[in-house]
């Protein structure tokens, strides 16, 4: 059991799933797509409205919209990254 923890924590050391420069180019992702969004979507307001966001019209359903096509673009922008050899 020990030998399979060892193994484990090896894979995850040395692959790098996760790292503070992924962590920022998918927030990065999120911030442009919630932007972008806030502007493009045409009905807004329909759903519960956030107030910590400080801007009206701008409820629940958008964000999670937004916030889904960020991490989709979030997720792609990784793997070309990685692919490219920039991470």
């Amino acid at each position: 059991m020990e030998q399979l923890n060892n193994n484990i924590t090896n894979i995850l050391l040395t692959n790098s799933l996760w790292s503070a420069k992924i962590g920022i180019i998918m927030i990065i992702c999120n911030l442009i797509t919630i932007a972008i969004g806030r502007y493009a979507i045409k009905i807004r307001g329909l759903g519960p409205s956030i107030p910590i966001l400080g801007s009206e019209g701008l409820g629940l359903p958008e964000l999670l919209a937004t916030t889904s096509l960020g991490h989709i673009i979030g997720a792609g922008t990784i793997i070309g990254l990685k692919s490219v050899g920039i991470f």
